[in-house]
Parts: C-alpha cells; sequence; structure tokens
C-alpha cells in the first residue's frame, strides 16, 4: 500500500491493517521480535534452497527485530514491503507446495480421468455430457469449457467423475486445482468467476479471462530454461508449468499423442537443486537427453516398453538377456540416468501421474524413438499475479471476520 496513502489513513485502521498483514506474514512463517534495537532489523534469507519452513527458521530465515518505539505508520510500511519480500515469496512456496501435492494427488488417484480410447471433442466427459458433471461448453467440438455452477464442483469431476482430455488439459487442471486447494472450497468459489477457470486448447485460452493464460492472468515469468529459478532454489520450482518436446521435426515422430508432455512441479530434492544451480538450469540435461538418446541408438528394442523396463525399473531379467556388446552402453546410460535431476525433478504428467521426470525421458525413448526430448518451463504467474491475488483474499478475510490467519481453514 503507497505511502501516501497510509498518511491518510485514522490510527485504528492502521492497526487493524498491520494486525491482518503481521497476521499473514506469521502464517507464512515471519517472526517478530521487539527488542531494543533503534531501526527494524530484517533477515529474509534463502528460503527456497530449504526443504521446509521448519528448516529455514531453524536457519534464522524470515526474521524481524524493531524496536517497540516504531511509529503505527512506519510499522505497516515494513509489513508490506515484506508482503514483497523474496522471501515471503518462498515462504508462500511452501504453502504451494502441499496444495500442488494435494491436487495431483487427487488426480492421480482418479483412474476415470483418461487420455485413451474413443473420446469425442479435445475434452470428453462421458456419456452423461459436460452439463452433469459441472462444466459448460463455450466452443465448439469440446475444445472449450467453463464452470457451469461452482467452481469446485466442477473440479471435482477431475477429481472423482469420468473425463478424458490430453495432457495439455490435465496440466491446466492440475494447475486450477492447486489454486483450490490452496484457498479451500469456499473461497476457491468466490474469489474467482466461472471464464477465469476456462479450461481447453492452450491456443484458445488466450481469448478468455482464463488466469492462466488469459486476460486475467496478470503479470508472466519467462524463464524456459530455468536460469533464474535454478539459482532461487528448490522451492522456486514447485508449482510451476512446463513441457517436454521433441527436438526434431514432427516427422520424425511415430507416436503423435506422445509428441509432447506437460506438467506441473510436484517436488525437487536437494540432489536435484543443487545440480541444477550447479548446470545452470535445464539446457546442460537437454545435452543429456540427447547423449540417452544417441546410445539409445544402438540397442534394439524388444517388446512394449522396452527401455521402461530396462532402464527405469531395471528389469534383472531383462538385464541378463542383453549381448555382451549392449552391456557398456546400459551402464553408461544408467550413469547418466542416476544424476539426481533424474530422480529427484518430480513432476505430474496426465495420465502418468506424480513420477520423476527421468521415467519420462526413457518412457519417450520408446514412443518416439527418432527424436531426443528438451524440457522447458513455460509462461507463469504464480510468484506474482498469483501470489498477489491469494495473499489480498486472506487480507480481506481477515478484515471482514477480525481473525488473521487462514482463509483456506474457515472454508473447507
Amino acid at each position: 500500500m503507497a505511502w501516501a496513502l497510509l498518511l491518510g489513513w485514522p490510527l485504528s485502521a492502521l492497526a487493524a491493517t498491520a494486525e491482518c498483514t503481521q497476521g499473514l506474514l506469521q502464517r507464512l512463517g515471519w517472526r517478530f521480535d521487539t527488542t531494543a534495537v533503534t531501526a527494524p532489523q530484517v533477515h529474509g534469507g534463502p528460503v527456497c534452497t530449504r526443504a521446509s519452513l521448519a528448516e529455514a527458521q531453524a536457519a534464522g530465515d524470515l526474521s524481524v527485530r524493531w524496536p517497540g518505539t516504531l511509529a503505527e505508520a512506519d510499522r505497516q510500511a515494513l509489513l508490506q514491503q515484506l508482503l514483497d519480500d523474496p522471501a515471503t515469496v518462498c515462504a508462500y512456496a511452501f504453502e504451494l507446495g502441499a496444495a500442488v501435492q494435494r491436487a495431483t494427488q487427487a488426480l492421480q488417484d482418479n483412474e476415470s480421468f483418461r487420455f485413451t480410447g474413443v473420446q469425442l471433442g479435445w475434452i470428453g466427459f462421458g456419456a452423461r455430457g459436460a452439463p452433469a458433471q459441472g462444466w459448460q461448453r463455450v466452443r465448439s467440438f469440446g475444445r472449450g469449457y467453463v464452470p457451469a455452477a461452482s467452481n469446485s464442483r466442477a473440479l471435482d469431476a477431475f477429481y472423482t467423475g469420468r473425463v478424458r482430455a490430453e495432457c495439455g488439459v490435465g496440466r491446466q487442471v492440475a494447475q486450477l486445482a492447486t489454486q483450490r486447494e490452496l484457498y479451500g472450497d469456499a473461497a476457491f468459489d468466490a474469489e474467482f468467476t466461472a471464464d477465469e477457470l476456462s479450461i481447453g486448447t492452450f491456443l484458445g485460452l488466450h481469448d478468455t479471462d482464463s488466469i492462466l493464460l488469459g486476460a486475467q492472468a496478470g503479470q508472466f515469468l519467462a524463464d524456459g530454461k530455468a536460469v533464474r529459478t535454478s539459482a532461487m532454489g528448490r522451492q522456486a520450482f514447485v508449482g510451476l508449468p512446463g513441457f517436454i518436446e521433441h527436438v526434431f521435426d514432427k516427422g520424425t515422430l511415430d507416436d503423435l499423442s506422445n509428441q509432447a508432455e506437460n506438467f506441473v512441479v510436484v517436488e525437487v530434492g536437494e540432489g536435484a537443486a543443487r545440480a541444477l544451480a550447479e548446470h545452470g538450469g535445464l539446457a546442460w540435461y537437454d545435452q543429456r537427453n540427447r547423449a540417452l538418446w544417441q546410445l539409445a541408438q544402438g540397442i534394439p528394442r524388444v517388446g512394449q516398453r522396452y527401455f521402461e523396463r530396462l532402464l527405469y525399473e531395471r528389469d534383472p531379467v531383462l538385464r541378463a538377456q542383453l549381448a555382451p556388446r549392449y552391456r557398456d552402453v546400459v551402464q553408461q546410460m544408467d550413469q547418466l540416468l542416476d544424476d539426481a535431476f533424474y530422480q529427484q525433478f518430480v513432476i505430474y504428467v496426465h495420465p502418468r501421474g506424480i513420477r520423476p521426470v527421468g521415467y519420462h525421458i526413457i518412457r519417450l525413448l520408446d514412443r518416439n524413438p527418432r527424436t531426443p526430448f528438451s524440457i522447458d518451463l513455460a509462461l507463469h504467474n504464480l510468484h506474482t499475479t498469483l501470489y498477489r491475488r491469494w495473499r489480498e483474499a486472506q487480507l480481506r478475510h481477515c478484515a471482514t471476520t477480525g481473525r488473521p490467519g487462514s482463509l483456506t481453514s474457515d472454508n473447507n
């Protein structure tokens, strides 16, 4: 909030606003100590590198020391600054991470959310149709839908209903479901319009009010090869959308349904984060992906899911059947895949579920063996527009109820 606006507020309003703002910051992990200092001392710390909020606090992150004589207007100004502090955004990432885990687990658990079989249109809601599952069609051939009733009921179609869609829609749904888990059902229904939760083709979303890619998306962050995100640390990746895509042209594709895989990041382990920071992002792993693809060219595939069984499951029977001339090649591939990035960079891809990225790179050796694949982050607004909308919703809730703390706990 601007300094000029603060000066115009009565003291009681300033105090109430400060209480709500401080309550939200404390919920996110900030600690405020009144001590004998002459000016506020703020230490955010490298919160995004921590495994948990508890670890961040144990390391001394997210701490404020301020004098008891600090004027109310100055206190409020400092609290407002902290809302935009990078450490606060990283603290919010812990909330976001818990939400994305709940959302993707629910989607993974619904065996009736599929990507195979006969489907009428881009998204198929089965014999009962979209209205019966809470959605209204807004574009032809099933290419665009918005919630027809409550937002949470519409998302339930993907949690428990029968729906068919490709992985791009799966990514959209995972992103929207994360917001549902972050807000709680009642607030999710109240805070977003139906048009803001549009789903369909990615191109079609640009002509909607979609909070993901449309008019209400606001400020995007572009970091395709994750250079900046890798420098920030592991929690900066949580919830981000991305895609795994073929490198060579479409003429090299044998399975068009697997020309790309859209994902959201669920978790990044310490080793994976360290490796990404050391190598400066994802471009280095595109080279490793190509090296794996080149090594695979010399090994004949036998049966279904050959490389998946050989390299991901490491099937001992299949390995014992390898001709001696291929064993050194497989060992080289094992060494590449033992990199922490392939093991600990965990993503959700519909309908494969929650798995490490190495699984997908291996799987694509079977599906489209004539091209390597690259990995990119997509445009996102998780740390900009969506973060700001969430925090403002929390503050409005506090102002209305007089209770600093969690909007979600009152709405689930």
